[in-house]
């Protein structure tokens, strides 16, 4: 499952540093900077001693440190305290006036959300990454789930994010739902089927709902594979099949608040195209988005 670079066509690493010498040669400067990124660019930006503020979804909370500690080795650009939360947390603080360069959402739906409010620019929007759903238990239990359907039938709790605010939550009813068990297509629209209703234990994030499992709160729950990387004491119980949810795409936009617009679109370019950057997003299960 995990093979990232074969599974979904994970951007060739040759193809990347192509085009960076490609880059290299237009812009005629020399470069001993990342492939795949402008040298003078980055040069030019850590003059500036530009700080940017991320906000990502709260799944990016393990592997975007490391590629934006990266970023600043490569250009003396910094980052302010980098909010990770859920997608649609995101958006509402975003809303009520907070300043913002960057933000990457874990859902379409919610990055579209983002563009109505004219909160982001239409024209930097980038599909980023791409993830799996995935139904988990806690490492070395044992408990035994080979489909969706299964979770109506285990002894204790099932931890789902929230579908208000949680895209990974939506992602799990709209899995429920193509089984029965949650009467809603998109995911925040229906109800829990009554043999799961008294089940679910709804989490504020992704990443509380990886915690009620790895602490026995909950003998299942529904997270992205990612998470297997980055949470200990849980482990993949089963794949949700692809075509039982919506795609799972992260994009990302430069915020229409930024007062470093250029700046802000330079790293989403760089978390796309740098090669040691794409080493970072494949460790912890991220896939570029074809």
């Amino acid at each position: 499952m995990f093979d990232m670079v074969s599974r979904r066509g994970f951007v060739s690493l040759s193809a990347v540093a192509a085009a960076g010498l490609g880059l290299a040669g237009c812009s005629g400067n020399k470069t001993s900077g990342p492939t795949g990124f402008d040298a003078g660019s980055a040069k030019a930006s850590s003059k500036k001693a530009v700080e940017l503020q991320v906000f990502a979804a709260n799944s990016l909370e393990k592997a975007l440190p490391e590629v934006q500690e990266l970023y600043t080795e490569q250009t003396g650009a910094t980052f302010a305290d980098t909010q990770f939360k859920a997608s649609g947390d995101l958006v509402e603080q975003m809303r009520a006036g907070a300043m913002v360069d960057v933000l990457i959402t874990a859902s379409k739906g919610t990055m579209d959300d983002a563009e109505t409010a004219e909160l982001v620019d239409t024209d930097t929007r980038e599909d980023m990454f791409v993830n799996d759903l995935v139904i988990i238990r806690a490492k070395g239990s044992g408990t035994k789930i080979e489909a969706i359907a299964d979770v109506a039938n285990l002894d204790g709790k099932i931890a789902i994010g929230d579908a208000k605010t949680v895209p990974a939550g939506k992602y799990a009813n709209q899995a429920l739902a193509s089984v029965g068990l949650y009467t809603g297509t998109e995911g925040d629209d229906g109800d829990y089927a009554p043999e799961l209703a008294g089940k679910v234990a709804l989490a504020d994030k992704v990443g509380t709902a990886a915690a009620y499992v790895s602490t026995g709160d909950c003998v299942s729950g529904f997270v992205y594979s990612s998470d297997i990387f980055r949470y200990d004491g849980i482990e993949e119980a089963f794949v949700c099949p692809e075509d039982s949810h919506k795609p799972i795409v992260y994009p990302g936009a430069v915020a229409e608040s930024s007062e470093h617009a250029d700046e802000a679109k330079a790293f989403i370019d760089f978390c796309l195209t740098n090669k040691k950057a794409q080493k970072i997003w494949a460790k912890y299960g991220f896939e570029l988005s074809a």
